[in-house]
């Protein structure tokens, strides 16, 4: 297999020019993006030049510590981007995000590092945190995308729901068809992705691997691996985050609270 070829500095600057069309394309029609396009390339370069920093200092440490702590902060930024993107910041939401996070990338993560590849120690680096990065961000979206769905279902929805709560149905299952269709919606990319894998797209870890010059076929094994866990990790991720939102529109009897769905919510806002 042959090496890697390092990228030098300035030809990766090259890659500016592409910016620099799109910023264009948006000009001439009239896009409007301009603006958020030179934001995000500059911001996204910074970022990912700082976590590059950052990486090679804990790969090259070595502490369980520093492995545990930038999951932490990894967990932070996507449970309050994940709460941020809802059309409807109620209390709690970011909270509730970080507990359905935490368990859905507890249970991938533990499987894959710990069950399928056998990862010695178990906080090593280079397993915990690129891995630990991808079911999170996945997560993230899932929850993101199922969390907006489940808002706009309950608000268009309200009619149908209050008429299940006056026949008799629990509050639970008076919104269990909003909250089913919400996680349908949220789990379509990920499954439409391991659909067309090696067939439309090769995946980018997998990509990666076989360019640092790893076998085709354990590039691929990994990629199955976390294909299937990155379902387990936002199907539950978003099924919690959707259980725990479902909560806070349903008093303790069992009434829709439809003022959460209209308006501007306040918390000093009471149902009569």
């Amino acid at each position: 297999m042959k090496e890697i070829v390092d990228i030098e500095w300035w030809r990766l600057g090259l890659s500016a020019l592409a910016v620099v069309v799109l910023i264009a394309l948006s000009r001439i029609i009239r896009l409007n993006l301009e603006r958020s396009l030179a934001i995000s390339a500059l911001r996204g370069t910074v970022q990912l030049l700082a976590i590059g920093y950052v990486l090679t200092a804990i790969f090259s440490i070595k502490h369980p510590g520093l492995v545990l702590g930038t999951l932490l902060i990894m967990l932070t930024v996507a449970a309050w981007t994940a709460a941020s993107r809802l059309p409807r910041r109620l209390p709690g939401m970011t909270f509730f995000a970080s507990g359905a996070l935490v368990v859905g990338m507890s249970i991938s993560l533990f499987f894959m590092t710990e069950v399928v590849i056998g990862v010695e120690p178990w906080w090593d680096p280079q397993h915990l945190i690129p891995l630990g990065g991808m079911l999170l961000g996945n997560a993230m979206n899932a929850a993101s995308l199922g969390g907006d769905r489940f808002q706009e279902e309950l608000r268009s929805r309200r009619g149908e729901i209050e008429t299940m709560l006056a026949l008799g149905f629990s509050g639970p299952a008076a919104l269990h068809p909003p909250l089913s269709r919400s996680l349908r919606a949220a789990m379509i990319p990920t499954i439409n992705a391991f659909m067309v894998a090696g067939l439309v797209q090769l995946p980018g870890m997998m990509t990666g691997q076989i360019l640092s010059g790893v076998d085709p076929l354990i590039a691929v094994k990994y990629q199955i691996l976390i294909f299937i866990m990155l379902m387990l990790s936002t199907t539950t991720s978003t099924w919690l985050f959707l259980l725990l939102v479902r909560g806070r529109y349903i008093t303790p009897a069992h009434q829709f609270r439809t003022e959460l769905t209209m308006g501007t919510y306040s918390p000093s806002r009471r149902r009569k």
